[in-house]
């Protein structure tokens, strides 16, 4: 069940779409960890490691390490949310 490619994907979609309802920065690097997890099955990349007595837990491991990658990358990419308020020390007015 882990290591098809199909649940990761609809698992990707699921956390994009959750993303989108309810922006809160963290579910994006969940769904690009899994769609990265979910293209390497569909491309084979994957596959040695799925026929092992481990698979589903390596296949966790990899989407754990994958997600938090793109977490800190978006997180460099875009910043802290909330933290690009701007302050004024002298009014334009004066």
């Amino acid at each position: 069940m882990f290591a098809t490619w199909w649940a990761w994907a609809l698992a990707a979609l699921v956390l994009g779409i959750l993303e989108v309802v309810a922006p809160t920065y963290i579910l994006l690097g969940f769904a690009i960890g899994a769609g990265a997890v979910s293209a390497g099955l569909v491309t084979g990349l994957l596959d040695g490691l799925v026929a092992s007595a481990y698979g589903p837990a390596w296949l966790g491991v990899i989407f754990a390490v994958l997600s938090l990658i793109a977490w800190l990358a978006l997180r460099a990419l875009f910043g802290k949310p909330g933290g690009s308020a701007e302050t004024f020390e002298k009014d334009i007015n004066e």
